[in-house]
């Protein structure tokens, strides 16, 4: 029976030799092309590039084959590249899109196709579905070139991401390295064996700033994390090393380099929705910007908050940014970004980039002299308070039709002893609260797994909330 290929939150991912095979991998690059063709795209290049997990240079090799035997042609990058670096080399080749052969955050046994449109973000959900209706079923049916042919012809061109990106970081108005390579701090930095090895020690040398990286090696086991996410425990040997190290922050760069996680001066996680609100502050406050804010259902209300204080609108969307990045181009927003991690900024291109929000970090850190635990206290103080999260992750295999079914009919009257004020549907379930806060149970777009989160200005109600959520999901 062939594989049906789905694209989820975030392209396609699937078990390495199970369904993400050469044959499989190929039927997604023929859907993707036939995409390209079908709008307009004839001829025209292609940036494809991949990450560091199990043979991801060789699916990326042939999802090259098979654009080229579509008559696209294709820059392939020389090595493994973080997903903002390709992004931009959309953008700097004016290519027409880009395939990227990475599965981001997922276990060691995957790896994933993520596809870009030619503003380096993220394809739309319409897009999506016209790229899935042109997969073909069998790989009999999927045009390729030989390699070695097309390179020969010019038609898969071997080329370094890196360098463009780099100055298009200065020479754009992005930031100033010199005062973060002068400020004479010490940054760990966790790459979790991912695409963000050597990235902030080549940004930040020559100065007084100590860089000290680990796990920053090629080895897709992914050892002492159970995979490269930027949350605990994967982190736990990174937040040691800051204590051990006596460093003033820790950066973390997820399996592809486009979600970024923090730990404090004290060894202790800063989670992604309170990163989310001190990149906001930064970009307000501190460089005094102003712009559109776009956040997933699933992140922090004190972008809200932020929003009304500064004057600017915020936009929610549903989770992942095949919904943001449209957004973020159609608002020309200042920022968007996720509950995950992931941040995007204008002026760059509407995609994820975690290198670019460490630094943005770092900067914070510089121009107000501030430690992160100082940062996240003004931070507070300007939104009225603390914000408490978590989430929690249940493996699911079953319908999920029937599993929505049980959740509507569970319909909560509170949560974890909080007044439930409304119920909102753009993707799963959220469940407002009457402190401001809120209850999401939604179905993973790129795993088997239901997750359940809530924010809330109770630090003492995140559990009940949690546990109450999994109630609501008929999970006990």
């Amino acid at each position: 029976m062939t594989q049906k290929i789905k694209f989820g939150t975030d392209g396609w991912r699937g078990v390495i030799a199970e369904d993400y095979t050469f044959d499989n991998v190929r039927r997604a690059a023929q859907g993707f092309a036939s995409y390209m063709l079908s709008i307009g795209k004839q001829g025209q290049w292609i940036i494809v590039g991949h990450d560091m997990r199990f043979s991801s240079e060789h699916f990326a090799a042939a999802v090259a084959e098979v654009l080229a035997g579509n008559g696209l042609k294709v820059y392939l990058t020389d090595g493994a590249t973080p997903t903002p670096v390709i992004a931009y080399a959309v953008v700097d080749k004016k290519a027409a899109g880009a395939v990227n052969i990475t599965a981001s955050h997922n276990p060691p046994t995957d790896n994933g196709f993520k596809v870009r449109d030619a503003t380096g973000g993220a394809i739309d959900p319409e897009g999506l579905k016209q790229i899935e209706a042109g997969i073909p079923d069998s790989s009999a049916d999927v045009k390729r070139k030989n390699y070695a042919d097309a390179v020969a012809a010019g038609e898969i061109v071997k080329f370094d991401a890196a360098t463009p990106y780099i100055e298009h970081l200065t020479r754009d108005g992005l930031i100033d390295l010199q005062p973060i390579k002068d400020a004479g701090l010490t940054v760990m930095v966790d790459t979790m064996w991912g695409n963000g090895a050597g990235w902030f020690p080549r940004l930040l040398a020559g100065g007084k700033t100590k860089i000290i990286e680990i796990h920053n090696e090629r080895n897709p086991s992914f050892p002492e994390m159970k995979r490269p996410e930027p949350i605990q425990p994967n982190i736990d040997v990174g937040l040691q090393a800051t204590i051990d190290n006596k460093a003033d922050v820790l950066l973390i760069t997820d399996g592809d380099a486009d979600r970024c996680g923090i730990g404090d001066e004290n060894g202790k996680f800063i989670n992604q929705l309170r990163v989310f609100g001190l990149l906001a502050y930064y970009m307000l406050e501190i460089r005094g910007e102003r712009g559109d804010i776009v956040k997933t259902l699933s992140t922090t209300g004190m972008l809200n908050k932020l929003g009304e204080i500064y004057g600017v609108p915020v936009h929610e969307t549903g989770v992942g940014f095949k919904f943001v990045a449209p957004k973020m181009t159609e608002t020309n927003a200042l920022i968007g970004g996720e509950e995950s991690g992931g941040f995007a900024f204008r002026g760059n291109v509407p995609e994820r980039d975690g290198i670019l929000a460490g630094l943005y970090i770092l900067d914070l850190m510089v121009k107000t002299g501030k430690k992160p635990t100082e940062l996240l206290k003004i931070l507070f103080e300007k939104v009225g308070g603390e914000y408490f999260y978590d989430r929690v992750d249940s493996p699911f295999i079953g319908d999920p039709e029937a599993r929505k079914k049980i959740i509507r009919d569970n319909y909560p009257q509170t949560l974890g002893g909080l007044k439930v004020t409304e119920l909102v549907t753009v993707d799963g379930f959220q469940y407002k609260l009457e402190d401001g806060g809120w209850m999401l149970i939604r179905f993973s777009g790129t795993e088997p797994i239901l997750r359940v989160y809530c924010e809330t200005r109770h630090g003492d109600k995140v559990k009940a909330i949690l546990a109450d959520g999994l109630k609501v999901a008929g999970i006990e």
